[in-house]
């Protein structure tokens, strides 16, 4: 196998080279290789795409659909995805101009953020949060200013925002997530309108992230780009809510002024989403409205099994009102070492964990886990999660 050449290997992308691999991804590969370990690390839909819309899929390989669709997306999709986010927020953006169908909320995230920084630029992240963020801001030559939210039960207050822009000088957008990844906190109506507030009277963007906003649990979710349309990005998808990660299809939508510079951006990124994959998103869109709400039945079943199983256990945590994640604080003796908590679950006990850390500020002596598992797994990693407490004691 080939080495790369010794003159060549100081020369790759320096920004790149400077940043850590997701600290996700790295521990999920670690414990992995411990045998029998049940793993609750990755936010994996255990269900499987609907059978309508694998069947959308197919036709359109059957229907020799394998051709370069239009960048932006194919028309249908784009006017489906159009009609969703009129349906469910009040907002109507216009297919042809002011919407982009991407490869995952990934791209859409990329797309948006090269195409709306400059070096110098400022990014509130309130954390704990998505890790992928503040890798995707760093490569722009922005600076991410991670913001703890973790005494206000971990969502950003406009409060604490408004404090937070009268200490940073030259921020120009806020980037939130909700229900969040990973406490599964929702924000409330009030709170997203006083943030709304405060983005609008700093002249600021918006880049939401709500592609877990069909999986809330007892509260209705509220969009903050049905009050400042003109000031947001609004990224969502189907990995969730219809079990698609595979797939990979994401959208953004915005203002038309922004929209065509993130279209451009896209278009050197991927050219444009896979035939099949816009044919399947079309079928969810269009008649796949009541998929996630079955969903949403069994993982709130889940939610409440290992909340409470967590709770008689002895841990400290909220319950969360959407997403599939519990994030829950880490035995005293370990202090806020939530690395060591996790390692040595792993090894001893055989659970995978997400160390809170792995998400940011606020995230230390917190574990994230996913209940995206089978009834039977949840029980069984709440048996050893209890009996490796135990031993503590």
């Amino acid at each position: 196998m080939p080495e790369l050449a010794t003159d060549l290997q100081a020369t790759i992308n320096h920004k790149l080279s400077a940043l850590n691999p997701s600290g996700i991804r790295a521990f999920d590969n670690e414990v992995s290789k411990i045998p029998g370990i049940i793993k609750l690390t990755l936010g994996e839909p255990d269900m499987n795409v609907p059978e309508h819309i694998k069947q959308a899929a197919i036709k359109s390989i059957q229907d020799n659909d394998s051709h370069y669709a239009p960048q932006a997306g194919k028309p249908e999709l784009l006017k489906a995805i159009s009609g969703y986010i009129k349906d469910t927020r009040g907002v109507e953006y216009d297919p042809d101009s002011e919407i982009v169908a991407t490869v995952g909320a990934t791209e859409a995230l990329v797309a948006a953020l090269f195409s709306l920084l400059n070096t110098g630029d400022k990014v509130i992240i309130p954390t704990p949060v998505f890790s992928l963020y503040f890798p995707l801001v760093a490569m722009t030559g922005a600076t991410g200013i991670q913001v703890d939210t973790s005494a206000d039960g971990f969502v950003l207050t406009p409060e604490h925002l408004e404090e937070v822009l009268e200490q940073n000088k030259g921020v120009k957008a806020v980037l939130l997530n909700y229900p969040t990844n990973p406490t599964g906190r929702e924000y409330p109506e009030e709170t997203i309108k006083g943030l709304a507030k405060v983005i609008a009277k700093h002249h600021l963007y918006v880049i939401t992230d709500e592609i877990y906003s069909d999986l809330v649990y007892g509260v209705k979710h509220y969009s903050i780009a049905s009050l400042i349309p003109e000031r947001t990005l609004f990224i969502s998808g189907l990995s969730k809510s219809h079990a698609m990660t595979g797939y990979r299809l994401g959208y953004i939508a915005g203002p038309a002024a922004i929209m065509s510079s993130i279209r451009k951006m896209h278009a050197y990124l991927v050219t444009t989403v896979t035939d099949n994959v816009q044919a399947a998103a079309t079928e969810a869109l269009n008649n796949g409205r009541q998929d996630p709400i079955e969903f949403r039945k069994i993982y709130q079943h889940r939610r409440d099994l290992i909340v409470d199983g967590l709770q008689k256990i002895g841990f400290e945590l909220s319950t969360p009102e959407g997403a599939f994640y519990v994030f829950a604080k880490i035995p005293a003796q370990f202090g806020d070492d939530d690395v060591k908590f996790a390692k040595a679950l792993a090894k001893d006990a055989k659970v995978g964990v997400t160390p809170g850390s792995a998400f940011g500020a606020g995230g230390a002596g917190y574990v994230r886990l996913s209940y995206a598992s089978s009834d039977e797994d949840l029980k069984e990693c709440l048996k050893r999660i209890g009996e490796f407490v135990k031993n503590l004691d």
